[in-house]
Parts: structure tokens; sequence; C-alpha cells
């Protein structure tokens, strides 16, 4: 059976984002997209394309892009600083009726770097790659 690839959008053109593409590009468990259309129209389109994250670069677009983006479910979003090397991550987690466990799990995963729910501080270097 075929691994089901996942789906990433890069979006915009700028030096930084094209490190980015061509770094992905070598993961053969990702189907990169690259689109650089006005901010209104990604939004009405995100939900046919089904991504499981979009990569942009944080000084092209407006402050309220990543929260015009946000109410997608399960949808990651990549903030890439050119000027800082770091990235800003934001993911929207549902919870319906969260315990008070979970939201102390929330917080002690921000806190402890979890993927899953961490807020901010991963790094990139100078091509936009990750570093770990």
């Amino acid at each position: 059976m075929k691994e089901k690839r996942q789906r990433i959008i890069v979006y915009g053109d700028s030096v930084v984002l094209d490190g980015v593409r061509a770094s992905l590009k070598h993961a053969s468990q990702l189907e990169i997209i690259s689109l650089d259309q006005p901010p209104a129209s990604l939004a009405e389109n995100l939900p046919d394309l089904h991504p499981q994250a979009v990569i942009f670069d944080l000084g092209s677009v407006s402050p309220d892009f990543p929260l015009a983006l946000l109410h997608q479910a399960n949808l990651v979003l990549i903030g890439i600083d050119p000027e800082t090397h770091q990235a800003l991550v934001w993911s929207e987690r549902h919870l319906s009726e969260p315990s008070m466990q979970e939201l102390v799990e929330i917080i002690q995963g921000e806190r402890h770097g979890d993927a899953e729910t961490r807020g901010h501080g991963e790094q990139c270097d100078e091509h936009g790659n990750m570093e770990t």
C-alpha cells in the first residue's frame, strides 16, 4: 500500500521560501505546492486543497494573515522570519469541553516544546532549513 503524502503549501515568493521549497522537495513523504495569490483567495481555496501545513515568510504577509487561516481544522501554520532566523508556529487544536488535565497538558506541552502544541521558537538557518 502506498504511503499517503502530507500536502504542504509554501505560500509566497521570497529567497527564504525558495530555500524551504528546495529542502522540502527531498522529503518523499511530502507533497509541496507553491502558491502566490492574494491572502483572501488563499483562505477561500484552502479547504479544497486539504493541506496539513502552510509555510510563509512573516515579512511578506500582514499580521492578521495567520488568524485568517487558523479556522481550518488540523492546519499548522509556519511563519518564517528571515531577519531573526526563527519560525513561529500556529496550530489550532480542538477540544470540546476540555478538562483541567487537558489544559495542563497543553500548557506543559508548550513549555516543554511538544511539537503538536508549540506556539513559537523553532530555529531556521539562513536557507530556511529547520534546525534541530
